[in-house]
């Protein structure tokens, strides 16, 4: 799991970039804090071929899976 939860932009994104392309990884969670980390964070999956699942916490976060 990856946790980009209290970074500013772009800083989510890119960490989930480094991870995809250190690791190639078939599945990938994230917990992000922010929408605006969301939104990014599912464009690129997307382009990288990923599907994205998200869904709120019941702490006001989000978890996002990221699967191909």
């Amino acid at each position: 799991m990856l946790d980009v939860r209290g970074l500013n932009c772009p800083m989510p994104v890119l960490a989930v970039q480094r991870e995809v392309k250190e690791k190639t990884p078939k599945s990938l969670e994230v917990l992000a804090d922010h929408m605006t980390a969301v939104y990014n964070i599912q464009r690129f999956a997307a382009s990288q071929g990923y599907t994205v699942k998200v869904e709120e916490t019941a702490d006001g976060d989000y978890r996002l899976t990221l699967s191909k």
